[in-house]
């Protein structure tokens, strides 16, 4: 089983660690790219308009500064370094704590793929700097790293085909790689209130991360097929769940009620 993760916006800087390794990251087939995306970059960030250019406010301006010495500063496991609700409701930091006693867990964890607008995908454990960059960005010569990203992805990533994958990835992440329709589930939350539903985001956010932790955190075996997550999840909350049809993958929705 792999679980796949959407990056966070913002990231937490390291006051310790290895330099930038591109080279000794994950997915090797990807340091070409990758070394393309971090020149232009650094570029990018050192242009008076670099704020305009990245989409981003004066208040990021330290973030904007930092790209350009992505390759000086510190660096600390993906999972440290992305931060939020969804990372906070995985116990993301935990994790990595108890991965350094736990091969299982360490190896669980290699089976997380994060997906960047910097780096392509990385695992949980991959050491990476806190970079300001989002995948809907235009950088210049590289174009929009959407359109940038999903031909090499579409090579660079695979399933095996008795895996599944738990899709937490926001639309502009999945769809650079949106994976096998009959492999993937992804995961959502509705509210339903007075007979109405509403898809709802931040608490989506939320839940994906606290299941996703459940998940990896489990002494059992990992689920193996959409029905075993199906199953996993009801242990927790209440879900609805659409199989896979045409180009949909199948969704595994968790459903809030007042």
């Amino acid at each position: 089983m792999k679980i796949l993760l959407p990056p966070s916006e913002g990231k937490t800087p390291s006051p310790t660690g290895p330099t930038l390794d591109l080279d000794g990251l994950s997915a090797p087939e990807l340091t070409t790219k990758r070394k393309r995306v971090l020149a232009a970059l650094k570029k990018v960030s050192q242009r008076r308009d670099a704020l305009e250019k990245l989409g981003v406010g004066a208040s990021l301006a330290a973030d904007v500064e930092r790209n350009t010495v992505l390759e000086e500063i510190p660096c600390a496991p993906a999972l440290l370094t992305y931060s939020g609700v969804l990372y906070e409701a995985m116990g993301a930091s935990e994790l990595v704590a108890q991965s350094n006693d736990d091969d299982q867990l360490r190896d669980r964890l290699h089976d997380v793929h994060v997906f960047s607008a910097l780096f392509g995908r990385v695992h949980g454990l991959d050491e990476i700097p806190a970079y300001r960059l989002a995948m809907k960005t235009d950088l210049g010569t590289l174009g929009k790293l959407t359109s940038y990203w999903k031909p090499v992805l579409a090579k660079s990533c695979s399933l095996d085909p008795a895996e599944v994958a738990l899709d937490c990835r926001s639309s502009d992440y999945r769809s650079v790689w949106p994976g096998p329709t009959d492999q993937v589930v992804t995961m959502g939350a509705v509210s339903v209130s007075g007979g109405k539903r509403r898809v709802v985001s931040h608490w989506a956010k939320f839940y994906r991360g606290e299941f996703a932790g459940r998940l990896l955190s489990d002494d059992r075996a990992l689920p193996e097929t959409a029905e075993d997550l199906v199953s996993r999840a009801e242990e927790f909350y209440e879900v609805e769940f659409t199989a896979s049809r045409s180009s949909k993958p199948a969704n595994l929705m968790i459903v809030l009620r007042d």
